[in-house]
């Protein structure tokens, strides 16, 4: 409980009941006579303040994870909130209270990227829920800052839970989930927000989970988050989810029984219309006023944490002014993550680095190649530059090397989509293709296609993909590509995974960057010539076809994500290549058992043994050696960069819940048996051996008594 908690209390007292309801609208309107002006709660900050204006646009969320860094991402929430203090400070002085101009941020999504369809993945920090808490867990210290009792920012843990699509049905969707999933994949991200990071707040999901609407879930809001786990913050909609409840989940008949639910099960701010229904609620005996002064207080509190309310000031954050936004260090910093997000997927006979040097003309082709909106992602800001992947390759040759550049085709259009003179474009691409000595295709998607529901503005109108492929004549611009003879250099901008599998097969090299930042086209064509060494690691597999997924609605975890998935991947979860090579010396652990309250400290060392600076993620991985429990599962990480010659030693501790499963009845079981801890730059599974000629260092870990933790 925070310092301010008793004056919030007090403060919530001294309001009638249209003061009260008022206070739990994200429009909240003034108090005059109780100093409290008015506020919006609703913010974005996504990768980057978000729809107000100049900001640093950092690459999108899904770029970040491959990073695998929580100390980059605690720095990125940093910048963040600064720049929205910045921003606050100026509004505040202009008398502005609108949308999008507070100090309360719905970031970060934390939903678990279970399906490579799902259009929002992109927000999301991909398919482990142990990745998806270290970074949440970063970035929410780096928003917040790490005093519980005066935020710079507030961040929110969404979408409270089990929630990643399908898009198009979200407001009537029921996501059935057995408890052992629902503890193992679905909650872990979200726990740790609440518990490690101390999140301000967390927002509910649209959907129902197993028949409760999740914004008026007594398991999930009451049992889980508040009395499991200690949740001291308040709780948000989804921005008209409560309306959902009688609308479209039919789980209740009108707007005051819907307000009803969710105010006695914990929703404490409605983003949407339902919650002036709470007047009439509390009158007629439905909602308890002592409920709705809790609601209040945990609104109020959070305003005075942040010290925009009554004279609660942090004078400090108060003087932050708008010279602020912008800054050269900020653009700085967002270059460095857009080089830490690329991932090298091949490098035929080590292709990559180009020797500019050695080249006369470049063939520059494909939708994205001088794409801004492929740079971004969702829940964007404004950048005050973008450098395209066309314009950071001319850039970076200047005048040496011509450049030859053609859109080929648009990015989802086919020729049964009314595109005009379709074949025109693919014209030019061929003759590109004809007079360079190298052909850059940059292919993919962007967040017209997939992205939130009704933000995608074609075919795919729901946000989510039909499939894993290059849609429109993307994959027939590379076929000319390929077919011309000359050596194809693939980047691939999307949010999510693709099936690359003719691509693995006839380019030389593929580039995957995701959405990678205002400046992501300097960050691409530096790693194209050799400026750095990537070194991001996949935070998603890459499966070869969607065939082999189970259906989408399907949230059983059985044949999903690396933890459960029963075939190959093309490109495994942890993977990325480098153009430098590094050797991995003797791994060791302290002891060879495991029991409750112990630990075990892992010690390896890596060596960079090539000709470049690299950066490289060690990875730990556990797997209990018995019958129906998951693969080898991601439990730690360090990220290390190592100068040529360059050796370090590292240490992990993993401590008795890395060996723990839940069963069947969410009991949170260390089992006696066996355990292979393995340990790496990779998973420990034979595609990644395959692709990187590299294994692990496998320890065997024993545990001699079960015992639930």
């Amino acid at each position: 409980m925070s310092k301010y908690r008793e004056k919030a209390a007090a403060l919530a007292a001294q309001m009638n009941l249209e003061e009260k309801v008022g206070q739990t609208l994200y429009t909240a309107p003034a108090v005059e006579r109780l100093g409290i002006v008015s506020y919006n709660w609703w913010n974005e900050a996504l990768h980057g303040v978000a729809r107000a204006g100049t900001a640093t646009v950092f690459p999108q969320a899904i770029g970040m994870a491959a990073t695998f860094d929580e100390e980059l991402l605690k720095q990125v929430g940093d910048v963040i909130a600064t720049e929205a203090r910045a921003k606050y400070n100026a509004q505040q002085k202009a008398g502005d209270h609108d949308i999008y101009k507070g100090l309360t941020f719905w970031a970060p999504n934390v939903n678990l990227f279970r399906d490579p369809r799902w259009g929002r993945g992109q927000e999301t920090y991909g398919e482990d829920p142990y990745l998806t808490s270290r970074l949440a867990v970063g970035f929410i210290k780096g928003l917040q800052g790490e005093d519980p009792d005066h935020l710079k920012a507030a961040a929110c843990a969404k979408h409270f839970a089990v929630h990643s699509g399908p898009e198009g049905i979200r407001h009537e969707f029921n996501a059935v989930v057995s408890k052992q999933d629902l503890y193992e994949t679905y909650l872990p991200a979200f726990k740790a927000c609440v518990q490690e990071a101390k999140v301000e707040a967390v927002m509910g999901a649209y959907n129902r989970t197993n028949g409760e609407p999740c914004c008026g879930s007594k398991t999930l809001l009451q049992d889980i988050l508040r009395k499991e786990w200690g949740f001291k913050g308040h709780v948000v909609s989804d921005c008209g989810a409560i309306a959902d409840f009688h609308e479209n989940h039919k789980i209740t008949k009108t707007p005051l029984e819907s307000a009803t639910m969710a105010m006695n099960n914990g929703c404490d701010l409605n983003c949407g219309c339902v919650f002036p229904n709470l007047r009439d609620a509390v009158r007629g005996g439905y909602v308890d006023e002592a409920r709705l002064d809790e609601a209040v207080t945990n609104l109020m509190e959070c305003r005075m944490k942040l010290g925009i309310l009554g004279d609660e000031r942090q004078e400090e954050l108060d003087k932050i002014g708008y010279d602020q936004v912008d800054l050269a260090s900020s653009k700085a910093l967002n270059q460095a993550v857009s080089r830490k997000s690329l991932v090298l997927l091949k490098n035929e006979d080590n292709f990559l680095p180009l020797d500019k040097s050695k080249l006369h003309t470049i063939g520059v082709i494909g939708p994205n190649a001088d794409s801004r909106k492929a740079l971004v992602g969702n829940y964007e800001g404004t950048a005050s530059r973008y450098i395209t992947v066309l314009e950071g390759i001319e850039d970076y040759v200047g005048d040496d090397v011509k450049v030859y550049y053609s859109e080929a085709c648009d990015l989802w259009k086919d020729r049964t989509s009314g595109l005009a003179q379709a074949d025109d474009r693919i014209s030019e691409a061929k003759a590109v293709c004809e007079v360079s000595d190298v052909i850059i295709a940059v292919m993919g998607l962007d967040s017209s296609i997939e992205g939130e529901q009704g933000d995608a503005g074609n075919e795919f109108a729901s946000g989510d993909k039909k499939d894993l492929l290059f849609p429109g004549l993307q994959r027939e611009v590379l076929e000319v590509a390929y077919s011309s003879g000359k050596p194809v250099i693939l980047v691939s901008m999307t949010g999510s995974a693709m099936a690359l599998e003719w691509e693995d097969a006839h380019c030389k090299a593929i580039l995957q960057a995701w959405y990678p930042g205002a400046a992501g086209g300097k960050a691409v064509a530096e790693a194209i010539f050799g400026e750095y060494s990537p070194e991001g690691k996949l935070p998603v597999t890459f499966y070869r076809t969607s065939e082999e997924l189970p259906e989408f609605t399907d949230y059983a975890m059985k044949g999903r994500t690396y933890r459960y998935m029963e075939k190959e991947a093309l490109y495994p979860f942890g993977f990325g290549l480098s153009y430098t090579s590094f050797e991995q010396g003797k791994t060791s652990a302290d002891r060879m058992e495991i029991e409750a309250g112990g630990q075990l400290r892992i010690k390896t060392s890596v060596k960079n043994t090539g000709k470049f600076a690299g950066g490289q993620t060690i990875q730990v991985y556990v797997k209990a050696l018995r019958d129906n429990t998951p693969n080898a599962q991601l439990k730690g990480l360090k990220k290390l960069s190592l100068q040529p010659g360059e050796a370090k030693e590292v240490e992990i501790v993993l401590a008795d819940k890395a060996f723990a499963l839940y069963d069947e009845d969410a009991h949170f079981m260390l089992e006696e048996g066996d355990y292979e801890v393995s340990v790496g730059m990779q998973q420990p599974d034979r595609r990644s051996s395959e692709l990187t000629g590299q294994t692990c260092s496998v320890l065997k870990v024993h545990c001699s008594e079960t015992k639930e933790l």
